[in-house]
């Protein structure tokens, strides 16, 4: 049996539905903007340079960006809009080898709002990394929150 660490965060949403927040992670357009917002945050510098979404159980996406490794890719598992996300996440080939970092995005509304929470189960060999994995899903979240709101 693999060893596996898991990475948890989660953002409030104080005017962003559930149905938006869903949506943020699944279409392209909403995706750049909020992605885009989150890159400059962390280097003015760079800019979203691959963006391919096929938001259906089993179909694909592709991010990329202007900083060197930035690729990151993986499939759909789960998309039931507006609570989960079920992703696999790959930054390298080795990983897709494996295929044990998988993303869960829970959605829950509120009467204003909605909270997400991010939950990345990860081969163990990664447990150094836990807090900032949790930190960078954190920080997308937020990006979401300011882009959108």
């Amino acid at each position: 049996m693999v060893e596996t660490v898991t990475a948890v965060a989660q953002h409030e949403f104080v005017s962003l539905s559930a149905r938006e927040v869903f949506d943020a992670w699944t279409d392209p357009a909403l995706l750049h903007v909020w992605m885009e917002r989150h890159l400059k945050a962390r280097d003015a510098l760079a800019s979203v340079t691959r963006l391919d979404v096929v938001a259906k159980v089993g179909g694909r996406f592709h991010f990329a960006d202007t900083r060197p490794e930035s690729d990151a890719w993986g499939y759909y598992r789960v998309l039931e809009r507006p609570h989960r996300i079920v992703f696999t996440w790959f930054v390298s080939a080795e990983e897709e080898d494996e295929n044990s970092s998988v993303v869960t995005l829970d959605i829950t509304p509120k009467a204003q709002g909605s909270v997400a929470t991010i939950r990345h189960e990860m081969d163990g060999q990664w447990a150094d990394y836990i807090d900032p994995t949790a930190k960078a899903w954190g920080s997308m979240l937020a990006a979401i929150d300011d882009a959108l709101s």
